[in-house]
C-alpha cells in the first residue's frame, strides 16, 4: 500500500506594521517582503499584504485576507504603530495573528506589539509574539508552531467525522457530544446506516476486491486467513471509500465491536495510508484524535488501549490490529490473521515501530471537552498481544501515570502518532474555547 501525503499547507496573509512618523517606519516594504520569503521556505502558501500603516490599508489588507480565506496573519512590526490597524484587519476576517516584533532601540516596535496586545486580550482575539530578528531561530520556531496552530483550528473546524453504527454499549467515554464538539473543536458528526452499508458491500466488485486483496497479501510476510475473508474485508474498504467520498469524511469510526470486528480492521489499515483516520469502536471522539494528529504529523496514527506496565517505566498500547502497515518496525513481521475473540476476519498484526511518539485521549467534559497529552518514546517490543501493540517510555514512572489517569477520569482509549507535537497541540487548544487540555506533570516537550 503507498503512503500517500495529506499534511497541513499554513495559508498566511503577511504584512508589516508601522507608523509613518516613526523611527524604523522605512523598514516596513523590507520587512513584509523577508517576512512573506521566509514563510514561503517554511512552505506556507503566503498572500501579500505588503506594508499596513493607514486604516485605509488595514481595512484592504483584511478583506484580501478573507478573499483568500486564510488561516492567519503574520505582521512584523518594525516601529510603533496604532492598536487599531490590526483591528480594523480583524474586522474583515478574525483569524490567529502573529506579532513579530523586530528589534530597535529607538523604533519602539515592541512597546507597539505589546500595546496592541494589551487590547486584544480582553476582547478574546487569538494571538502570539515573537521578539527578535528573522534569522532567530527559536523566533522561527515558535512562528511556525503558532501558524501551524492556527492551520489545525481552521482544517478541525471544517472536518466532517463518520459514524457508521453506533458507539460499543458499555463503553460510555466513546459518545460523543455533538453540539460541544462542534463548538468547542469544529468536527460534524455524519451518521451512516450500518445495513445500508453491508448491503453495499456485498455488491462491490469481485474482481476489484481480488485485486486488492492479492496487493495486501503482497505487503504482508504471512497469510493464515482465507480468501473468503480477504475479499469479504476488500469489500468492506470499497464500500466505505465511497462512503467517504459521498459525504466528504475527514475521517470515521465504527462500531465494530463485537459483529463487525475483523471485518473493518484492513480498512482502516488502507485508509490509514490515504490520510484518513477510522476509529474502532464507534468512538468519534477518538477518531478526532487521530485526525489530529494525522494531520500534525503526516503519517498514519495508532488507536490503543492503555494495557499493561513492563519494565523500564514503559507501558504497552494496542488494539486488535487495525494499523497502517507503515506503521509496523518491519514488513517481516506483518501477519495477517483473523481477529482475536471473534475468530473472523482479517487483521494485520505487527509490533509497531520506534520513535518519539505523542498520545491523546478526547473525552466530552460537562458540555465542553477534555483533551489529555502525554509524550513519550516508542521502544521495541514483541507481540505481547495480538494486534499492533507499542511500547511507549515515559519521563515518569508509569504508576505515576496510572494515578494521574484515574484522578483525572481520562479513560482507557489513547491514539498515538509518530513525533513530539505537543507545543502544536497546546497553541491549537489555547485557541479552542472549552478545550481544557491537561498533561501529566513533567513537561510534554522536554527531551527524554
Amino acid at each position: 500500500m503507498n503512503n500517500q501525503q495529506h499534511n497541513l499547507t499554513p495559508r498566511v496573509a503577511v504584512g508589516s506594521l508601522s507608523s509613518p512618523l516613526e523611527v524604523g517606519a522605512d523598514r516596513g516594504p523590507k520587512a513584509a517582503a523577508d517576512l512573506k520569503e521566509l514563510l514561503t521556505r517554511m512552505g506556507m502558501e503566503v498572500v501579500d499584504l505588503g506594508e499596513v500603516n493607514t486604516p485605509d490599508r488595514a481595512r484592504t489588507a483584511g478583506r484580501l485576507a478573507a478573499e483568500r480565506h486564510v488561516h492567519a496573519f503574520a505582521f512584523a512590526a518594525v516601529c510603533w504603530f496604532e492598536d487599531y490597524l490590526v483591528l480594523d484587519a480583524l474586522e474583515e476576517w478574525a483569524v490567529p495573528t502573529l506579532l513579530w516584533a523586530l528589534p530597535g532601540m529607538e523604533t519602539g516596535a515592541l512597546c507597539g506589539v505589546q500595546q496592541l496586545t494589551s487590547y486584544l486580550k480582553p476582547l478574546g482575539a487569538a494571538y502570539a509574539c515573537v521578539f527578535g530578528e528573522f534569522t532567530d531561530a527559536q523566533a522561527r520556531d515558535k512562528a511556525k508552531t503558532y501558524l501551524t496552530a492556527a492551520t489545525v483550528k481552521a482544517t478541525m473546524r471544517r472536518a466532517r467525522v463518520g459514524l457508521l453504527g453506533h458507539r460499543v454499549a458499555g463503553m460510555t467515554e466513546t459518545a460523543a457530544d455533538e453540539f460541544a464538539l462542534k463548538k468547542v473543536i469544529g468536527p460534524r458528526i455524519v451518521p451512516l446506516d450500518v445495513p445500508q452499508f453491508l448491503e453495499a458491500a456485498e455488491k462491490e466488485s469481485d474482481d476489484e476486491a481480488k485485486k486488492l486483496w492479492q496487493d495486501t497479501i503482497a505487503s504482508a510476510a504471512a497469510c493464515k486467513v482465507s480468501e473468503a475473508e480477504g475479499l469479504d474485508s476488500m469489500k468492506v474498504y470499497l464500500a466505505i471509500r465511497k462512503l467517504i467520498d459521498l459525504h466528504g469524511l475527514d475521517a470515521l469510526t465504527v462500531g465494530c465491536y463485537p459483529h463487525l470486528m475483523g471485518r473493518v480492521c484492513l480498512a482502516a489499515s488502507r485508509l490509514a495510508d490515504e490520510g484518513i483516520p477510522l476509529g474502532c469502536e464507534g468512538d468519534v471522539n477518538g477518531a478526532v484524535g487521530q485526525l489530529l494528529l494525522t494531520k500534525l504529523t503526516n503519517h498514519p496514527t495508532h488507536n490503543t488501549d492503555w494495557l499493561d506496565p513492563l519494565d523500564a517505566e514503559s507501558v504497552v498500547f494496542t488494539h486488535c490490529g487495525s494499523g497502517s502497515f507503515t506503521l509496523a518496525e518491519k514488513k517481516e513481521d506483518i501477519t495477517l490473521d483473523s481477529v482475536r475473540l471473534m475468530g473472523q476476519g482479517v487483521c494485520a498484526l505487527f509490533p509497531a515501530k520506534t520513535g518519539p511518539v505523542t498520545l491523546l485521549s478526547l473525552i466530552p467534559s460537562g458540555g465542553a471537552y477534555q483533551l489529555a497529552m502525554m509524550e513519550g518514546e516508542a521502544l521495541p517490543v514483541d507481540m505481547v498481544f495480538p494486534g499492533n501493540p507499542v511500547r511507549v517510555k515515559f519521563p515518569v514512572s508509569p504508576a505515576a501515570l496510572i494515578d494521574w489517569i484515574a484522578a483525572e477520569g481520562i479513560g482507557h482509549h489513547w491514539m498515538i502518532g509518530y513525533g513530539h507535537v505537543g507545543q502544536t497541540i497546546r497553541h491549537w487548544a489555547e485557541l479552542c474555547p472549552g478545550l481544557r487540555l491537561i498533561t501529566p506533570v513533567y513537561t510534554p516537550s522536554r527531551p527524554l
